[in-house]
């Protein structure tokens, strides 16, 4: 099974660490050390120091017969490292539209803006002829828009389209709206000869948000 994302110039060690424990969520030192190149204890060495310093922490994982295993997880101080566009300005707006005008007005500009961006990810469907062409083409908008999407193809023909960030969040934990109208423009833009499915969501705790799209 092979994933597609897009590819970024070499990063920090620390960079590297915090970027696969969040597009892959937790890991053990010795897949830490495999994805750099190094050995499990050089890896291990690595994860103390950002523990130090609050941005990993360690949690005991049981695996049967034996001792527990090591696995490293980002934390709360590591995910502010990555963006959440206009978090604080944009939650505070959606207030005071809430507040002065009503959720009425809040519905018109989401509308506004599933119009607006409707446009653009149509423009990028335009020389997609395929499902897969029409799924790569929107795992890359979502990238480009700072979602950190894969996407790939399962045994039985269905897609994934992965989502391992959400520069929004604080808009949609403010507003969910902005989720369903997301939903309503992935369908518009995959056509009726798909269904989609979200079966992970960040607002409900998940690590990622994921998607799972049927040809139809």
């Amino acid at each position: 099974m092979a994933v597609r994302r897009t590819e970024s110039k070499p990063k920090p060690v620390a960079d590297r660490i915090l970027m696969l424990l969040k597009m892959r969520g937790p890991q053990s030192s010795i897949a830490v050390g495999e994805y750099l190149g190094v050995t499990g204890e050089a890896a291990r060495q690595h994860m103390l120091r950002l523990e130090e310093q609050g941005l990993v922490r360690s949690e005991a994982r049981a695996r049967g017969v034996g001792r527990p295993m090591t696995m490293w997880r980002i934390t709360e101080l590591a995910q502010r490292r990555f963006p959440d566009t206009h978090a604080q300005l944009t939650s505070d707006l959606l207030g005071t539209i809430r507040e002065e005008l009503g959720d009425d007005a809040i519905d018109v500009v989401i509308r506004a803006r599933e119009r607006a961006n409707l446009a653009v990810y149509s423009r990028a469907m335009a020389d997609a002829t395929s499902l897969a062409e029409r799924v790569a083409n929107l795992a890359q908008i979502r990238t480009d828009e700072g979602y950190m999407a894969e996407w790939w193809q399962e045994p039985d023909g269905t897609f994934m389209l992965v989502e391992n960030h959400c520069p929004i969040c604080a808009a949609a934990a403010a507003c969910q709206e902005f989720c369903r109208s997301e939903m309503r423009i992935f369908g518009d833009v995959l056509g009726t000869g798909a269904s989609i499915e979200r079966i992970d969501h960040i607002l409900a705790g998940a690590r990622r948000c994921a998607y799972r799209i049927t040809p139809v």
